[in-house]
């Protein structure tokens, strides 16, 4: 098949772009390179099926496809937060323009939504049919909501103009190629350990997060996708082991052997206190559930950021065009 990866040089982005090259398709990476490290996919460029385009999202583009992922948007809070609009525009102009293209060309569109729709939630665990509590006025809105429309923009063009749609609500991912400066907890914890610093925690660290190791959620995202089933909703896809992230930060210690402190500042505003999936359509349906331990995913990533802290600083990727 032919394959669109909008994002395509991001964290779950890159990964994606390997998977489909490894099964033989033809793969168009699009990313606007704001968050995206063309690091990631460096070294695709060698696979004479890879080609990546230098272009935002929020500008209309036109391709001949089978299939389209619309990764496209910045994920942390700290990226996301720097330029609401900008962010807001990603996600709802973006999901347009995917959605246009797969109407014509009648490709299967997939959206990554986020567990970020059900704001900070007031039942725990997350099923699909939660509506959820988001602040439209917060600071964490330009994701939420985008986000949300998005999703809206997708089940309208399915039932107006019949476009085979999947969209999945992805939950707190880790794994290598998650950057340094990235600003999620994960590789936070893990860069701040190994350079035996002080280990930030935001509040008193009995928030809840629940994590997927990334070659588990590339496995739900082929699932989805190739599946002949059209869910009547998103299919939340994460692992639901449910721990504080206080105890992340001490396996993170104690699987680096750091002799880090821990820190304790204030609580962002609208901070999810808990975050765990229910799984269990994706389980019904799909025939999916993680398989990798948090531990055994942790020592995984951890070894991909030793190495990272080693390596002098890369040189830019050339912009295939």
């Amino acid at each position: 098949m032919r394959v669109l990866v909008t994002g395509g040089a991001g964290f779950l982005g890159s990964h994606l772009c390997e998977r489909m090259l490894a099964r033989g398709d033809s793969v168009i990476c699009l990313d606007n390179f704001s968050t995206g490290d063309r690091c990631n996919i460096e070294h695709l460029h060698a696979n004479p099926k890879f080609q990546t385009i230098a272009h935002d999202v929020i500008d209309p583009f036109d391709f001949e496809v089978d299939q389209i992922y619309n990764l496209a948007c910045p994920a942390s809070p700290k990226h996301y937060q720097s330029d609401p609009v900008h962010t807001l525009k990603t996600s709802v102009l973006g999901a347009l323009n995917v959605l246009n293209l797969a109407a014509r060309t009648q490709a299967r569109a997939f959206q990554a939504s986020t567990s970020e729709v059900y704001g900070d939630p007031n039942v725990s665990v997350q099923r699909e049919d939660y509506w959820g509590n988001v602040n439209s006025f917060g600071p964490r809105a330009c994701y939420d909501e985008g986000k949300r429309t998005a999703e809206t923009f997708f089940h309208d063009f399915h039932h107006t103009k019949g476009v085979d749609i999947r969209i999945a609500r992805i939950f707190n991912t880790y794994g290598p190629r998650l950057g340094a400066g990235d600003g999620r907890v994960v590789s936070n914890f893990i860069v701040q350990a190994l350079t035996n610093s002080t280990i930030t925690i935001y509040g008193d660290g009995t928030q809840t997060r629940s994590f997927c190791y990334v070659d588990d959620l590339m496995d739900g995202f082929l699932k989805l996708m190739g599946s002949p089933f059209t869910p009547r909703s998103p299919v939340n896809l994460g692992n639901d082991n449910e721990i504080t992230v206080r105890e992340l930060a001490e396996i993170v210690i104690d699987l680096t052997g750091s002799t880090s402190q821990i820190k304790h500042l204030p609580l962002p505003k609208d901070d999810p206190k808990r975050r765990r999936p229910d799984t269990s359509l994706a389980l019904k349906t799909l025939g999916w559930a993680p398989k990798v331990s948090l531990t055994e995913g942790l020592r995984r990533t951890i070894a991909y950021h030793e190495d990272a802290l080693m390596k002098p600083a890369a040189s830019p990727v050339r912009r295939v065009a």
